[in-house]
């Protein structure tokens, strides 16, 4: 009797125990968020795979699929490291990221914030076309897959000499990341809805496209009227000044910031 009693105080977690499943459980989620629209989230779906496969080999006494799974787990942890390296040194960056560390970071956002700022009027009053869209939580891994790679930092010089006219990569949209120019050239999915202004071009309907696809920040300089567009969950904002522009990506407590997006925390 007194061996059951001590089985069921298992069942009756006291308030450490909370404390613990609690952090656990937050850590996990954080973990899933980091991976989420990666191949990491992929890998993870096909070892619950293997995991299921090898608890029914267990069960039904199947040996020799026993210990060839037994020895996959352990040959694939290290595997995965390699593997996988690009995508485990992303996401310990984004841990840095934080909203705790957030304090750290707002001078190099508000930096980043006046070159886009910069850039943004420069291109307007030269009269050259441009599309930048800033990544916030959801992924543009995809959309980054087939452009042009720049990993560079945001300035105003940059941008400027990506959309020259007839530059190698003028043509196609700026993917901002991190606070820093990822890729140049990518193609973004234009909107399926009829706009309701038919003056619309293909930058705007690009815009409106990606922007209804994910929570990205999307900006839009007019080459035939050097009018500033953001485009933002489904919906264009037109004749956007700098005081304005800067509004919307500066960084508010009461929304996620339009730069350094995915943070975690």
């Amino acid at each position: 009797m007194t061996r059951f009693w001590d089985t069921l105080q298992l069942f009756r977690p006291g308030w450490g125990d909370m404390v613990e499943i609690l952090l656990v459980s937050a850590l996990l989620y954080r973990v899933l968020l980091l991976i989420h629209r990666t191949r990491a989230m992929q890998m993870l779906l096909g070892v619950l795979l293997l995991g299921s496969i090898y608890l029914v080999a267990q069960l039904i006494g199947f040996q020799l699929i026993e210990r060839i799974l037994q020895t996959l787990f352990q040959i694939g942890a290290i595997a995965a490291l390699v593997i996988f390296q690009p995508e485990l040194r992303s996401a310990l960056a984004r841990l840095g990221q934080s909203r705790m560390l957030r304090p750290f970071t707002r001078l190099e956002e508000s930096q980043v914030v006046d070159e886009l700022v910069e850039a943004v009027d420069r291109l307007a009053r030269s009269k050259i076309g441009a599309i930048l869209a800033i990544e916030r939580e959801v992924s543009l891994d995809e959309y980054a897959e087939a452009a042009s790679p720049v990993e560079a930092r945001v300035s105003a010089e940059m941008l400027h000499t990506i959309f020259t006219p007839y530059s190698p990569l003028h043509d196609g949209a700026v993917l901002i990341a991190g606070g820093q120019i990822r890729s140049a050239g990518a193609i973004l999915p234009l909107t399926q809805f009829p706009p309701q202004d038919r003056s619309l071009g293909t930058r705007h309907r690009a815009a409106l496209g990606l922007s209804e696809e994910t929570d990205a920040v999307v900006i839009v300089v007019s080459e035939e009227t050097s009018r500033v567009s953001v485009a933002q969950a489904g919906r264009l904002e037109r004749d956007v000044g700098g005081d304005r522009l800067r509004e919307i990506l500066s960084v508010d407590e009461a929304r996620p910031p339009a730069l350094f997006g995915r943070v975690g925390g």
